[in-house]
């Protein structure tokens, strides 16, 4: 269920305040004058990587920064780019320098719990961004419905084997990384909406493998060993995100299907929009980032400066490790097909001159996106 008032909230703490910022690729803070007065509320932000999703750099740091800014609290946002160690570093230097909030995406639990840890026994509130760290025990989760994601994924295949009038279908899973436990919960909601298909036979699952780390470069690897010990009968691709997705369109291209398998996505990414207005991706799973980084960025101000956060989590989440419950903020996520890519931009997300390209203009005219 998304938590509307999640989103006024977070418009209504990002009161007027001034920054500065330096902005490197990998690294953004802001720090006010404490001379003569006290220090501002501080709140460290570590991104997971730049590689299993550009939506990291390219979204969440600058709504997160923008949100900080607005309400005139100091912040460090960095990217791990996907080593623990260097995590690990970051956390470490954050936690030095006195923030009084650490959000994080983890990498895996194991090392977001030893972070999450760290920065509880200092006294420094925690947020679980968008990945839940299992056993991690962070005082807020704000993300997705991840299970309703897989869902969208799940109901998004059987439309569009549907619309190609295949009743009967051999259909892969080329799910994200093991250690992300969004990646389970979003295979538990494919799985949930594909089930009736699957126990009636009409769709038969003869491949179903996890990709490490999200890595693209390991998807097209995996994926090309599916369709060729298949003998290339592959009708449908449960694929986790658009990248998984276009690593599978890349191999179904160079074998000349691609557009005739469908093929799933998630993070509606330029790309991803792109391979739906050509044919080749039947659907993606927009997760309106912006409502994402409100929310937890409103939680963060608020928990920085000391001030009331029950009306800001409402929700809930189950850690299955520690069999305890998580206080949660959980948006909801849109499919997006052929005729509503136009939603996304309209959105502002991303824009028509990044996705109506040159080979795109057409299709982008036929979608309806002006």
């Amino acid at each position: 269920m998304i938590l509307a008032s999640a989103a006024v909230m977070a418009s209504g703490l990002l009161l007027a305040g001034c920054g500065s910022s330096d902005k490197p690729s990998d690294n953004t803070s802001a720090s006010g004058d404490s001379t003569g007065s006290a220090a501002k509320p501080k709140v460290g932000v570590i991104l997971p990587d730049t590689k299993s999703s550009a939506r990291w750099e390219t979204a969440d740091k600058k709504y997160l920064t923008e949100a900080f800014e607005a309400a005139g609290v100091d912040y460090d946002i960095q990217n791990a780019q996907g080593d623990k160690t260097q995590f690990q570093t970051i956390a470490d230097g954050m936690i030095t320098e006195g923030v009084d909030v650490l959000m994080i995406v983890n990498l895996d639990s194991g090392s977001g719990k030893a972070v999450l840890q760290k920065a509880k026994d200092q006294g420094i509130k925690t947020i679980d961004y968008d990945r839940l760290t299992l056993g991690g025990g962070a005082d807020f989760y704000v993300s997705f419905d991840n299970t309703k994601v897989g869902e969208l994924q799940g109901e998004g295949l059987t439309k569009c084997l549907t619309d190609d009038n295949k009743t009967k279908a051999n259909i892969v899973y080329l799910n994200g990384s093991p250690t992300d436990n969004n990646a389970t919960l979003f295979k538990a909601g494919a799985e949930k909406a594909l089930k009736p298909k699957e126990d009636s036979k009409d769709y038969t699952r003869v491949a179903d493998q996890a990709v490490p780390d999200w890595d693209n470069q390991q998807a097209g690897t995996i994926f090309e060993q599916m369709y060729t010990e298949q003998g290339g009968k592959i009708d449908g691709v449960l694929a986790a995100n658009d990248g998984l997705g276009n690593a599978a369109i890349a191999i179904l291209k160079k074998n000349g299907v691609n557009g005739t398998v469908p093929v799933t996505g998630q993070d509606a990414t330029d790309q991803g929009l792109q391979n739906i207005l050509a044919g080749d991706q039947c659907m993606t799973v927009y997760k309106a980032v912006k409502k994402e980084a409100d929310a937890a960025s409103a939680l963060a101000i608020a928990a920085a400066k000391g001030d009331d956060t029950s009306s800001l989590a409402t929700g809930s989440v189950d850690d299955s490790e520690t069999k305890g419950k998580v206080a949660a903020v959980l948006l909801d996520p849109q499919a997006i097909y052929f005729e509503n890519v136009k939603d996304v931009i309209a959105d502002g997300y991303t824009t028509k001159e990044k996705v109506c390209t040159a080979d795109y203009a057409a299709k982008c005219t036929e979608a309806g996106i002006s």
